[in-house]
């Protein structure tokens, strides 16, 4: 038996897998996110370990024999947190994540150095590790001063599991301290970022064994001879967890961020598109992805707002998809990477009226988050990459109306997988199968069953295409509001 830990922004799913990569039974635990400022995203790491326990705990009464058997497991994470610790390992701060763009003006500078690009093969994005750590060391000097370690968020988890402080080429790469092509810390970006080696977790890569899970953590019940494997970053090992390893082969999810993703042989960066080139999840791989920071967190949104659940929301636009309506909503609630790297822009909505209700609301926001999705699938597109199909993941493609109205703006079939709802829990189980017998990933890690394509709607292509015109183009307007 293997484990999956997909240690979400919202929650963490376990997922327990047999030796043939089957199913055995999943849970679930969700934690909270803090905003303590505009910008600001923050959560306490203690919340992840306590999402663990629970999530570990109700797979064991579950399905005991099953997970005493368990021989190794392995973790996806959101990317580009800074946990930060001291040298006896307590968390000196929450940890900054993922879609906080406080550090915009340090990653400006950072970028500005002809080194980071170069090095990194990416633009260095408010996002990113490195400028939140350039961003305490301004704000909050007497706690850089402290700073011993720097983890990543899933990599925290596994200190937490085996004591050992230690990363992989996935989740590195989105740090800007990493040099991409050449899979190693660089010294440059380092001291251009102002840390030190010593404060870098050790390097590995997805599928290697970092160690056993540590006495002191008997109490979960793992066998004590459990591994630990790297695993790695939430999109890389969800790519490992549909088979798309190679050129050709990717998927577009509507999760909390919105990613269109393809795999990719070599290292072929192109910073300036503002798509990511990342070190894949597994040796000798790289991967190229667009991303869209409130993709389903945008619909999440407008459920806070109107007090109805997304799932009520979703279903109240019925099973067709209709045209575009003339309100309009630009997703850049916490700002955008791809295209624009621009942590300043925010959302909108235009054209509304008095006759506006939720439901028109609703299908603005899904057709927003969609024409956004489209920004990076040109994007990638320009790195010479191509999609006659792509397979949708991530919880806002089980919404029929959603995906059918995102094959119709992209123009593409889109495959959705049997196992969709494991996502990354099921890529990180495969990780783990690969890090402790060894097994060739591409045999492991292949294109699960396709439960069903979702077609574009041919006699709305150009309506949506129109409409995208729109969308593309109000950019500069929305980018100079005050």
């Amino acid at each position: 038996m293997f484990l999956g830990l997909d240690l979400g922004t919202s929650g963490v799913k376990a997922l327990l897998v047999d030796g043939e990569g089957r199913a055995i039974g999943s849970a679930d635990a969700s934690y909270d996110v803090s905003n303590p400022a505009q910008g600001w995203s923050e959560q306490d790491p203690s919340d992840w370990v306590a999402g663990v326990k629970a999530a570990l705990s109700a797979l064991k009464s579950a399905h005991p024999k099953a997970f005493g058997a368990v021989q190794g497991l392995a973790l996806s994470g959101h990317m580009h947190g800074a946990v930060l610790v001291d040298a006896a390992g307590d968390v000196l701060r929450p940890c900054i994540l993922w879609n906080d763009t406080r550090s915009h003006v340090q990653a400006t500078t950072m970028d500005s150095d002809p080194r980071a690009r170069a090095i990194s093969g990416n633009i260095v994005f408010p996002g990113f590790t490195a400028p939140k750590l350039a961003w305490v060391a301004e704000n909050e000097p007497e706690i850089f001063a402290r700073v011993s370690r720097v983890m990543l968020p899933k990599d925290y988890v596994v200190w937490w599991l085996t004591g050992r402080f230690a990363t992989e080429m996935s989740d590195a790469a989105g740090t800007a301290w990493l040099d991409v092509g050449g899979r190693a810390w660089s010294d440059d970006l380092l001291t251009l970022g102002g840390m030190e080696a010593a404060q870098m977790p050790d390097l590995l890569e997805g599928t290697d064994v970092v160690g056993q899970v540590q006495s002191a953590r008997a109490d979960l019940g793992l066998p004590k001879t459990c591994k630990v494997i790297a695993g790695g970053a939430d999109n890389a090992v969800a790519a490992c967890g549909v088979g798309a390893l190679s050129e050709g082969q990717g998927f577009v999810s509507l999760g909390t961020s919105g990613v269109v993703l393809t795999g990719r042989d070599s290292y072929a960066p192109l910073a300036d598109s503002a798509v990511h080139t990342f070190c894949h999840a597994v040796p000798g791989r790289w991967y190229q992805m667009g991303v869209v920071l409130a993709a389903t967190d945008s619909l999440n949104w407008l459920s806070k707002i109107t007090g109805q659940s997304a799932t009520a929301l979703s279903g109240a636009l019925g099973d067709t998809l209709t045209v575009p309506g003339a309100v309009k909503f630009y997703p850049y609630l916490s700002g955008e990477r791809t295209p624009h790297n621009d942590a300043a822009v925010r959302g909108s909505f235009t054209g509304l009226d008095v006759a506006t209700d939720a439901s028109t609301l609703t299908s603005a926001v899904m057709a927003g988050v969609a024409f956004a999705l489209r920004d990076s699938f040109e994007a990638i597109k320009a790195t010479g990459a191509t999609f006659e199909t792509a397979l949708a993941i991530g919880g806002g493609s089980q919404s029929d109306y959603w995906t059918e109205m995102l094959a119709t703006v992209l123009n593409i079939p889109l495959e959705r997988p049997d196992e969709s709802a494991f996502g990354a829990a099921l890529g990180a189980a495969r990780i783990a199968m690969c890090g402790v017998t060894r097994a060739n990933p591409t045999e492991v890690m292949t294109k699960p069953p396709v439960a069903n394509i979702i077609h574009p709607q041919t006699n709305l292509v150009q309506a949506y295409e129109d409409a995208y015109a729109g969308f593309a183009s109000a950019y500069p307007t929305l980018k100079a509001m005050p």
